[in-house]
């Protein structure tokens, strides 16, 4: 399988460019305006020294999140005091010799946490918005070949095709600039590993493929606040775990009695059962590369059954060669489903151990 050399093992920065405010609280005709308090939060939250304390965790590269909404003012007018964040952080990265990732988290029209009039794939204004401002990414680092472009962070559950077309526009569109800019592309239904199967696979040597994995989710997202089943239900779990034990909170979530049946437990197994898709992808597509851009656990679970999720994740992906990017360094306040890898208030990674695993020491 081919690598995906400086990007073995990764993090996320969340909740500074992207998730910093939680749309689905304010009125309509708020949520696309940006305070004064917003231009503060993103001039101060993340600094040089979290990109030195991500490096000397060992990580080898960051995936950074940003929203289409912080970096475009209006269409085709882009806000240079967002640009000039990132190009400190792309200064930082570099000065610490870590890959960059710049993932669009969150397009206009596809906000994967709440329900929009307009939507992206729907409405031929917003994808020239964003082609537009993926072109506009191009010209101002084209002469930093090293940086990765994911194109969207987790299309929701819509129709494949009409996000195989936009994603072969903006890459044709990218192309025309750029022959080599590497590219990452997910597929639908939130990158849950059983999209893959729906991704295009181009004749592009330098597109990169991309899943999420976050199973199971009664877990990984264990009382969420943005979860209507996990909010109601309000029940802790561990991890492993007997599924027996938890029957009642499965049909609760999954709405079915079968949920779950085949298995006896929560462990490695059900894991394996879970990444199939992309194991698949791997034997299928040996020319290709696979990164896993995104998995994680909800940060007021039990730190030692979040280490033996991570652990399994870990060992599953590194068996099979996938790259990897842990989510996430750390949340704010508005982030409803907190995945903070440190300490939120002393930015120190949580244990030893998690720090050792997401080197991946399994």
């Amino acid at each position: 399988m081919k690598r995906f050399t400086g990007f073995e093992h990764g993090m996320g920065i969340g909740g500074w460019l992207t998730n910093y405010k939680r749309f689905n609280v304010l009125p309509n005709d708020r949520r696309m305006l940006l305070t004064t308090g917003d231009m503060e939060h993103f001039a101060s939250y993340i600094t040089e020294r979290d990109v030195a304390y991500i490096a000397s965790l060992g990580m080898d590269h960051i995936r950074l999140g940003f929203d289409q909404l912080v970096i475009e003012e209006k269409p085709g007018v882009y806000r240079e005091e967002i640009f000039g964040h990132i190009d400190r952080f792309i200064a930082w990265c570099e000065k610490y010799r870590l890959g960059i990732v710049l993932n669009m988290h969150k397009a206009i029209g596809n906000y994967c946490d709440i329900q929009e009039d307009v939507q992206l794939l729907d409405d031929e204004g917003l994808q020239c918005r964003f082609i537009d401002t993926w072109l506009a990414f191009e010209k101002r680092y084209a002469g930093k070949p090293e940086i990765v472009f994911e194109l969207l962070n987790e299309v929701r559950n819509v129709d494949a095709e009409l996000w195989r077309g936009l994603a072969e526009r903006t890459r044709a569109a990218i192309r025309e600039l750029n022959p080599t800019r590497r590219l990452i592309i997910g597929s639908v239904g939130w990158n849950n590993p059983p999209g893959l199967p729906l991704l295009r696979v181009w004749e592009d040597e330098n597109v990169i493929y991309t899943f999420h994995i976050y199973a199971p989710h009664e877990f990984t997202h264990q009382r969420g606040v943005l979860q209507p089943t996990q909010c109601f239900y309000n029940r802790e779990m561990p991890y492993p775990c007997d599924i027996k034990r938890y029957r009642e909170y499965f049909k609760e979530v999954a709405g079915r009695d079968d949920a779950y049946q085949e298995f006896e437990r929560m462990d490695i197994g059900f894991m394996r059962a879970a990444m199939q898709p992309a194991v698949d992808f791997v034997k299928e597509h040996p020319d290709k590369i696979l990164w896993c851009g995104e998995f994680g656990t909800i940060r007021h679970a039990n730190i030692r059954w979040r280490e033996n999720w991570m652990r399994d994740v870990i060992t599953i992906l590194k068996e099979n060669d996938i790259p990897y990017c842990v989510w996430n360094y750390l949340s704010n306040p508005y982030d409803g489903n907190r995945f903070s890898l440190v300490d939120d208030d002393r930015r120190e990674i949580l244990s030893d151990e998690l720090a050792r695993i997401i080197r991946g020491e399994v």
